[in-house]
């Protein structure tokens, strides 16, 4: 065994001694109850840590808890170990070393077999000529840190065995939470190949579509016999319908049929009737092209494959990437990039575009008081520290710089780090950003913006410097008497005027979207190949909001009622919808049309879930409110407190915690007492609880701090419960050019994103994980801008 000097490489750690197989069984005997087995539902993070992008690569390797299986660095696990109090962890480390060659240049044969055990999603190249890999693992006991070699079955306890091989075999969690590896296990549906399809006709429009029968607008499947579209109703998604495209399988006997919205250049949502399952229906291009959808065309497109087209995709794809220009890497400080993890260049360019904003980076900050669960945690604090810091982008010595000229390699290496972590919790729940497909940026951005807004922690909100409030009038054709009304926004979308030759550049915000995408009516997605000359400084004083003008009458403020369906009036009133279970695609659906955010999100929330269609009935009733397009706030909810107590006026503090989600902190090895008050004084909120524990080091249970924390939560809760403002700061109508984010590709489902950002009076290009000094910054060519305010 050895001590702590040869864990962190001090001096003499060497000379730690050998103890026998019962004096390390005694070792271990007071910490058998912190030691688990992993269990099939538990998920084990051994290839990053939760605080940071360290990994078993780092120079300190990684640190797995056997009681929680979460992973941390050198610098986070004494952390750790004093707020928990589990002592015993998992260390693994892989070594690299360069192949020792021999007197005519070419590798020696190995003296000894590499040892490659560990199950890690890391980019090394296991089989490479030049390096070779050995990974290394043994058990850590704090605060004396005690190592013990493993394997070690000989001399551990059966338990602790079996507890390490489950954890060293265990795979990489982010392959559990892929959707996409559901897709494999379908099945080709047995109708495919000889699917009749019945020459009627019919031709269906890339838009607009309903159900044949009720004039449902949502959950649409087009049945590829006869060419309905009908409702859904149970099956593939769970989506709300009345069920008539099943009825339509019933009467006619059609089997297959394809979810609209759901076709892309990979492929679609097939369901077969008579299967009763998702299939796959290799065919699915001709059969959709018998009803006028080109998906087979559309796809050669994406492949270059279409004379017409490639030239302005190639010319496209050069500009953006700057390619035929010498670009020299940037190192340091806000210059580290992100790892492709497979179509996630969406991701990537919106948040190094994100945390190149001062409010964005201030909420990096731990503040000494780091969340505990990585599964909880948003990981925008993590991110923005990998990104931000400069420690996992720092540029290669002067010896590798010299090895490289000898050997004629004029390649820097640029790692970047794995935003794999971040994407499981940003896309949780969501069925395409969960997925590995090809994203919309602007989606995602305005996604981010919604998570952000539903999980800000103190009185500094990010999101606020993109907030800013649009006014609308609305005349009567009648009385020519008028009204206005103001809605919060976060992006501003332009549409791109195929008659003019080029953009105006007068409508700009904080942040900007040019619309340069459209459907043809062969279903085929174009992309308007124009160049729109962006200024770097806008004056947009003009377009600054008046009101009611000299001469203009108001319209009366007459709201009619809102509609309910008679058999939803129940579900609404004996089922209160916890805000975090809000449909996310109906909020989506209804943001599209151009609706604030905020305002979609209480829609769908205050109409039980029942649909976009009826959340659209309550956004026209409500549109005109003050507060319509202010965040959703429930008084007394915190999170994932029981919502009941506050419809019977019940606060917080009058209740005991939600026992799930006190085992939720216990479990972690906190104290029973501790998360109870800790949820108390956080109104039950997990989140802000697990940031009060460590706030609150001191932990002493005693009545006059209970008292106190009671004081604080009831404060909270009546300054909650006063109505905030638009959180619209006025200013200065002058902006700046800082950063813009292109697209190279026929869709937006496809190609590839990549971000320009101003730093230091120069422009920088991201492309995933290559960061470099610009030298031709396309602006031209760009999808979404961002501009800052000018101080007057």
């Amino acid at each position: 065994m050895q001590r702590r000097g040869a864990l962190f490489g001090m001096p003499g750690g060497s000379g730690g001694r050998k103890m026998a197989a019962g004096d390390i069984g005694e070792l271990l005997v007071p910490h058998m109850p912190t030691i688990r087995v992993p269990r099939s539902g538990d998920r084990v993070y051994k290839n990053e840590c939760a605080f940071s992008y360290d990994s078993p690569n780092s120079e300190g390797g990684l640190y797995v808890c056997m009681n929680t299986f979460l992973a941390f660095g050198r610098e986070h696990v004494e952390r750790h170990f004093r707020k928990t109090g589990q002592s015993v962890y998992m260390h693994l480390k892989r070594h690299v070393r360069e192949k020792v060659r021999g007197a005519s240049g070419g590798a020696l044969p190995k003296r000894r077999n590499s040892k490659i055990f560990l199950d890690l999603d890391t980019d090394d190249d296991l089989n490479s000529d030049d390096y070779e890999y050995e990974d290394e693992a043994k058990l850590v006991i704090f605060p004396d840190h005690y190592e013990i070699a493993l394997p070690n079955i000989e001399e551990l306890p059966a338990l602790v065995t079996i507890a390490c091989d489950a954890v060293l075999s265990s795979k990489s969690p982010y392959r559990k939470q892929d959707p996409d590896t559901w897709e494999n296990e379908l099945s080709v549906s047995k109708y495919a190949n000889n699917l009749t399809q019945l020459d009627n006709g019919v031709r269906i429009p890339p838009s607009g579509w309903k159900c044949a029968r009720c004039d449902l607008r949502e959950n649409l499947w087009l049945n590829l016999t006869d060419g309905s579209v009908l409702c859904g109703k149970w099956f593939f998604d769970s989506s709300g319908g009345n069920g008539h495209a099943l009825e339509h399988y019933r009467d006619m006997g059609y089997p297959l049929a394809v979810k609209l919205g759901t076709i892309t250049p990979d492929g679609a949502d097939v369901y077969s009737f008579q299967e009763e399952e998702p299939v796959l229906d290799p065919h699915l291009a001709k059969h959709l092209a018998h009803f006028g959808i080109d998906m087979l065309h559309m796809h050669g497109t994406e492949n270059g494959l279409q004379d017409n087209d490639i030239k302005p995709r190639v010319s496209e794809w050069e500009v953006i990437q700057e390619s035929g220009t010498k670009l020299k890497p940037m190192y340091g400080p806000g210059y580290t990039g992100l790892k492709n993890l497979g179509n996630s260049c969406y991701l990537s360019s919106v948040m190094q575009a994100i945390f190149s904003i001062p409010e964005f980076q201030r909420a990096t900050s731990y503040s000494d008081t780091p969340p505990l669960d990585p599964t909880q945690d948003s990981h925008h604090r993590t991110l923005g520290h990998g990104l931000l810091s400069g420690q996992y982008s720092k540029p290669p010595v002067k010896s590798e710089l010299i090895e490289q000229v000898m050997k004629e390699e004029h390649k820097p290496q640029q790692n970047g780090i794995s935003p794999r972590m971040f994407k499981a919790f940003v896309s949780k729940s969501h069925p395409e950003f969960s997925s590995n497909r090809q994203q919309d940026a602007q989606e995602f951005f305005l996604h981010l913006v919604n998570l952000v807004e539903r999980n800000r922690i103190g009185s500094e909100n990010p999101s606020d410097v993109f907030r800013f409030l649009v006014e609308e009038r609305i005349q009567c054709c009648q009385t020519r008497k008028v009204r206005y009304t103001e809605r919060v926004d976060y992006l501003m979308q332009l549409p791109v005027a195929m008659e003019a030759a080029t953009n105006k550049g007068n409508n700009s915000k904080a942040g900007m979207q040019i619309k340069k995408f459209t459907f043809g009516l062969d279903w085929v997605p174009k992309k308007f190949d124009v160049s729109i000359d962006m200024p770097d400084l806008l004056d947009i004083n003009h377009l600054r909001a008046r009101g009611l003008q000299p001469g203009e009458e108001e319209l009366p403020d007459i709201s009619p009622p809102i509609v309910i369906p008679d058999d939803s009036k129940d579900r609404l009133m004996n089922q209160l919808t916890d805000p975090s279970d809000i449909d996310e695609s109906s909020v989506m659906q209804l943001a599209e049309m151009g609706f604030p955010l905020e305002a979609c999100r209480k829609a769908v929330y205050f109409t039980g879930n029942m649909g976009a269609e009826v959340a659209f009935n309550w956004i026209i009733v409500h549109m005109e409110e003050p507060d319509f397009a202010e965040p959703l706030t429930m008084p007394g909810y915190g999170g994932a407190a029981s919502a009941g107590a506050s419809v019977f006026g019940a606060t917080g503090l009058d209740n005991q915690p939600p026992e799930e989600i006190v085992a939720i902190i216990t479990s972690m090895g906190f104290q029973r007492n501790q998360a109870i008050q800790a949820l108390r004084a956080t109104n039950n909120n997990l989140e802000r609880a697990l940031d009060w524990i460590f706030s609150h080091p001191e932990f002493e249970e005693d009545s006059d701090f209970v008292i106190e924390m009671e004081n604080n939560a009831n404060a909270n809760i009546i300054s909650e419960a006063k109505p905030e403002g638009p959180r619209v700061k006025d200013g200065s109508g002058t902006y700046e050019l800082f950063a813009f984010i292109s697209h190279m590709g026929t869709s937006t489902m496809s190609g590839h994103y990549i971000c320009h950002i101003k730093k230091e009076g120069r422009w920088v290009i991201y492309n995933d994980h290559k960061v470099c000094a610009s030298e031709r910054p396309p602006k031209d060519l760009g999808y979404m801008y961002f501009y800052h305010r000018i101080p007057s």
